[in-house]
């Protein structure tokens, strides 16, 4: 029965928080401001040296149906503490790398850790640790990634001026083994029943029963299991635009400085999009879905027309960040509505593969589309995307309520 104080699933979530603002926030937010100086010393086109991030992709794509069912079946603490040190390491071995082969070999590696940590550590533990305020704890721990996006980027920057890439892979390592592996080994629980409770919300006289939820094996034969994967898909490659934007935003007549304000604005909405996605979903799925995707959709339309004034750029980059936003909150929380808690990490692990496939192909397919089409034209293709996301989302939600019924 649970115990007096606070309940434990708050240091959960500051686990999770750990894991996205500083592991994710170092390895995935801060990936872009090693480019030039990386490729220039090591003596290939910025465009080689960035190809490790398709490894990292892929590999989580290969990964992701095989980590749901580890973190099923042994230690969600001791694989994800493992993860963390493991993507520690390999940052402290990318500052001695002197070929770029050597990173497409690490960023296999972090993709196979990546799986575990991106991709399914905060929703699986917060799905295990609460059963109410579900959405809202999801929504907080991935907006840590943005907000150590927003720290870690300048601080970042400024390591690479005064001390050189190397020293700043370094340091970025030891904050990760330093910091916050010995944090995750120390903290992480991977059930409430690990410290005599009940998960959050959970009522002292509910019985001991399996939470309720549709089996895996029965989720993955029903179509709106691939109707989700593609609702994934579809999001994840609207959230790539964002690689493109500030190319878009200077080839209309603004200014480097105007096109970063812009930058900062879609980082706000992300911010400020997941937590409050999350907590719209605890209240209504459906409006959370209408809220990512139309929001989205606002924000691409006045980015169209943003060459009226730099207001209406920073305003559509504003809501431009809701839609990136619902790439992992969205999905993670329409999973949960859909096909209940039971099998949950299977269930979503699954899904995810479309996340990883669509952030590897989407990313580069953007940039062949923007070299020979208008940027305008990708922009309304966004749009659509988004128009059909809403579509599929909307259908998973009646089709989840008639079979629970």
């Amino acid at each position: 029965m649970n115990k007096s104080g606070p309940h434990y699933g708050y240091v959960i979530v500051v686990c999770c928080c750990l894991i996205m603002g500083v592991i994710i926030g170092l390895v995935m937010s801060c990936a872009g401001i090693f480019y030039q100086p990386v490729s220039a010393e090591l003596g290939v086109s910025v465009g080689a040296f960035g190809l490790y991030m398709t490894f990292v992709y892929a590999l989580s794509f290969l990964m992701l149906s095989v980590a749901g069912r580890l973190l099923d079946r042994y230690s969600a603490r001791w694989i994800l503490t493992g993860s963390a040190a493991v993507v520690g390491t390999l940052y402290l071995g990318m500052s001695r790398f002197t070929a770029v082969w050597q990173f497409y070999i690490a960023g296999a590696v972090l993709g196979v850790s990546l799986s575990f940590l991106l991709y399914l550590s905060y929703p699986v533990l917060i799905n295990r640790w609460f059963n109410t305020r579900v959405g809202f704890f999801v929504g907080l721990c991935s907006a840590a990634s943005g907000i150590g996006g927003v720290v870690f980027n300048p601080l970042g920057g400024y390591l690479i001026k005064t001390y050189g890439w190397r020293t700043t892979y370094l340091i970025f390592g030891i904050v990760i083994l330093g910091g916050v592996v010995p944090l995750l080994g120390l903290l992480l629980r991977d059930r409430p029943a690990d410290k005599g409770l009940k998960p959050f919300g959970e009522k002292d006289d509910a019985s001991a029963a399996p939470k309720a939820g549709m089996d895996y094996a029965v989720a993955v034969r029903t179509p709106v299991f691939y109707a989700l994967m593609v609702f994934a898909f579809l999001m994840i490659g609207v959230s790539t635009l964002n690689l493109f934007l500030p190319s878009y935003i200077t080839s209309v007549g603004y200014s480097v400085e105007q096109s970063a304000l812009v930058a900062s604005a879609i980082m706000l909405g992300v911010t400020i999009g997941k937590v409050a996605l999350g907590y719209v979903n605890d209240r209504s799925s459906l409006a959370g879905v209408l809220a990512s995707t139309g929001l989205g959709i606002l924000g691409l339309l006045l980015l169209m027309m943003g060459q009226a004034g730099i207001a209406l750029m920073v305003a559509g980059g504003f809501l431009f960040g809701w839609a990136y936003a619902g790439v992992t909150v969205e999905t993670a929380l329409l999973v949960r509505s859909v096909f209940g808690a039971k099998d949950y990490s299977q269930i979503f692990s699954n899904i995810s593969i479309a996340l990883a496939l669509g952030g590897a192909i989407m990313a580069g397919g953007w940039g062949y589309l923007a070299d020979v089409l208008d940027f305008k034209l990708i922009l309304t293709a966004g749009v659509a995307l988004l128009i059909l996301s809403k579509i599929i989302g909307i259908y998973a939600l009646r089709i989840s309520s008639k079979t629970t019924r």
